[in-house]
């Protein structure tokens, strides 16, 4: 097995036959049984592993070149890191075309981030010269011809040129020697116990990963994948990406999740269980950013700035009272329970805290949460919100004035 497209025809495969026998599964089930069939937990653990390069029987494994050229992204206010998977959204023409050619050749791509977010045509003087190389897992299409993609990040990269002349992005990249891992095992279990409560305390889900940070001895892997999900300015992760001493890094991590972080304003408090209780009231087993813009309306932060921005809250109240009600039945369960937040609303709740930050203010509150809405441009909350004529450009106008 050369990579996990061939798990994915193997398992296109078995549902075939399995429905020439009367027996439908879906595809994700498919996937599942296909990774059991090869003695793996789960279908994120197998595709991580091959991603990886944690071979199974009879894999292969192309050479690395020291210096090679790429389809190249340029990224705006996210920080990617090599040993995790993360989704991306693209609507630029130069950044689709990369990834589209990148995913029909089986390439990797190269992914660096934008200083300036506002650009749409950046250039090399434009990105952080250190960057990753990653492998694209799977690819959508939405109907308003914007691309999602489900990215494995890789490895570190330094990028020595970014040109997109051809209509195409693509970057000449220089690989970092194989050094060997320096043992860390005090530091890295300190820092992961230190994450283990930093998570709880800020609702982060970590995705089942092999093998678990506990058990890992390698201080890179665990700096890497620690720092994708702590909450830290755009700058700030890139200079932890461009740390290249693993120690170093895991040392920054650990002081960096020391730091005070902003409290939730009451009013903020209060939206909070108000959007639980919108999905717990339902049988939802998760409270999603829909859950959220519904309590948002209610809370007089987040109110203020949409009488501001001409909106009107109680045909936002209406539409979004339609949604979860018609749209979001498949989240309800029998036996009830307490709703969690989607991950999605955890980004937004990280989004909103550094928001805050950069506004100068002591507690996050529910116009920070508003705003934050926005990074999650392709949600039903945020294209509800841009149908009421209610765009991230208004928000901050408003935020801006007041600040």
């Amino acid at each position: 097995m050369r990579d996990f497209r061939d798990a994915k025809a193997m398992a296109q495969t078995l549902r075939d036959s399995l429905t020439s026998k009367a027996i439908d599964i879906s595809h994700s089930e498919s996937l599942e049984l296909v990774s059991k069939m090869l003695g793996v937990a789960d279908w994120n653990t197998l595709s991580a592993m091959l991603q990886a390069d944690h071979r199974l029987p009879g894999a292969t494994v192309k050479p690395r070149t020291a210096t090679a050229s790429y389809p190249a992204i340029p990224l705006r206010d996210f920080v990617p890191f090599p040993a995790t998977v993360f989704p991306l959204i693209a609507g630029r023409p130069k950044t689709m075309r990369a990834l589209q050619d990148a995913y029909d050749r089986q390439r990797e791509v190269t992914l660096a981030v934008q200083k300036d977010a506002t650009l749409d045509e950046p250039g090399f003087d434009d990105i952080h010269h250190v960057g990753i190389l990653a492998q694209l897992l799977d690819v959508q299409h939405f109907e308003d011809g914007t691309l999602k993609v489900l990215v494995q990040g890789r490895r570190r990269v330094t990028i020595a040129s970014f040109v997109g002349e051809t209509g195409v992005y693509q970057a000449e990249v220089s690989e970092l020697g194989n050094e060997p891992q320096p043992e860390a095992p005090d530091l890295i279990r300190d820092t992961v116990a230190r994450f283990t409560n930093y998570a709880a305390a800020h609702d982060i889900n970590l995705p089942p990963i092999w093998p678990p940070l506990e058990k890992s001895a390698d201080p890179g892997r665990v700096a890497d994948i620690i720092a994708s999900h702590i909450i830290l300015p755009t700058n700030d992760k890139q200079d932890l990406l461009a740390t290249f001493d693993p120690v170093t890094r895991l040392k920054r991590i650990a002081a960096a999740m020391g730091a005070p972080l902003l409290p939730r304003s009451p009013a903020l408090d209060a939206t909070w269980r108000r959007a639980l209780d919108h999905a717990n009231a339902r049988h939802h087993r998760y409270a999603t950013l829909e859950h959220l813009l519904l309590a948002l309306v209610d809370d007089p932060d987040a109110s203020a700035l949409l009488h501001a921005c001409k909106a009107d809250p109680v045909a936002i109240r209406t539409s979004l009272l339609g949604y979860v009600d018609n749209e979001l039945t498949n989240l309800a369960i029998d036996a009830g329970g307490h709703a969690r937040p989607t991950e999605a609303f955890a980004r937004v709740a990280r989004h909103a805290v550094l928001l805050a930050k950069e506004f100068g203010w002591r507690e996050v509150s529910g116009g920070d949460m508003l705003l934050a809405i926005f990074s999650e441009n392709l949600s039903p909350a945020a294209r509800l919100l841009d149908k009421q004529g209610v765009t991230r450009q208004n928000v901050l106008d408003v935020m801006q004035q007041r600040a």
